[in-house]
């Protein structure tokens, strides 16, 4: 996995009803664009260092191209 500032985080709920949650990375903490990222949680504003499982992917942020790879 690999983001970029701007990107939005993805993570999809694990059980059933479980709600989605949406962060955009606003820091880096490695040049290469690996985890952990500092992000701001769409819903209520707060931040937080994450560590991304299995349950989480990545989306370009507005502006970017799409990926093909």
């Amino acid at each position: 996995m690999k983001g970029q500032v701007g990107d939005r985080l993805i993570f999809e709920g694990t059980h059933v009803g479980d709600p989605r949650r949406v962060g955009v990375i606003t820091e880096l903490r490695h040049e290469d664009g690996t985890p952990p990222y500092e992000i701001r949680w769409l819903d209520d504003g707060q931040s937080a260092l994450v560590f991304p499982g299995s349950d989480a992917h990545i989306e370009p942020g507005p502006g970017k191209p799409t990926s093909l790879a």
